[in-house]
């Protein structure tokens, strides 16, 4: 674990487990989406907002917008970043129709507003946001590469080639959003990002990392003959 420079990043909208993880030194950062909170039961979106920003007052958070109209995505962001001093403002790549946020995305930055550009999947809209940035103001850029791999792709050469997207950009920050497995974090390391958000089931498997692979084998062992024995699992004789 010494060897994981990459920043760790908490996903998720349940308040428990959050609190959970900002215990953890080594969770620097969280994200959420509507999506996610729609699956957790929330339905007063500012007042979560404000119970997370009461547990969470010194990391980073990002909360996104769910406008669709570019003028009213620059006014709710806007709105949320008033939220708090730590509060990061993710704003789509594009609306529902497909239109580049590239207007409000350039006049938030401008304003130093911190932005978490979301839902990025190509190559192509990481070098259009990053032309659209303001070089002084910190920005992340959420790359979906767990999306990627869905669809056959390699992402950590794809995650290679935003990082150099980025270039021109230091104050952006490349992070690696919706991976499916452990690995997916050294796999963003190797791919230069400089973040990784993740659920708490991935977050839950670092404690593997550097485990004996022996020592494994034998717990699983162990974990089927346990499970098979409680269950009252039996093969008659002939």
């Amino acid at each position: 674990m010494e060897n994981l420079k990459i920043k760790l990043f908490a996903d998720g909208a349940d308040l428990a487990e959050m609190t959970k993880l900002y215990c953890n030194p080594r969770i620097v950062g969280f994200t959420t989406n509507p999506t996610l909170m729609r699956r957790a039961g929330i339905s007063d979106y500012v007042a979560f907002a404000q119970e997370v920003l009461r547990v969470i007052p010194d990391r980073p958070v990002s909360f996104e917008v769910f406008a669709d109209e570019l003028d009213e995505i620059e006014r709710q962001a806007r709105v949320i970043a008033t939220w708090g001093s730590n509060v990061n403002v993710k704003i789509p790549v594009t609306n529902t129709r497909g239109q580049f946020t590239g207007p409000v995305i350039s006049a938030l930055s401008r304003d130093g507003i911190v932005l978490n550009v979301t839902a990025i999947m190509s190559v192509d809209q990481v070098r259009e946001v990053a032309a659209t940035l303001h070089a002084g103001t910190l920005a992340i850029i959420s790359v979906f590469a767990g999306r990627i791999a869905d669809t056959g792709v390699d992402p950590v050469p794809h995650m290679i080639a935003c990082r150099r997207e980025l270039a021109k950009r230091p104050k952006a920050e490349l992070l690696w959003a919706s991976p499916r497995e452990l690995l997916n974090v050294f796999h963003a390391q190797e791919a230069g990002c400089d973040i990784i958000t993740a659920t708490p089931d991935i977050l839950a498997k670092l404690a593997f990392v550097g485990k004996d692979l022996d020592e494994y084998s034998l717990e699983t062992v162990q974990m089927f003959h346990r499970d098979a024995t409680q269950s009252g699992f039996q093969i008659p004789t002939e």
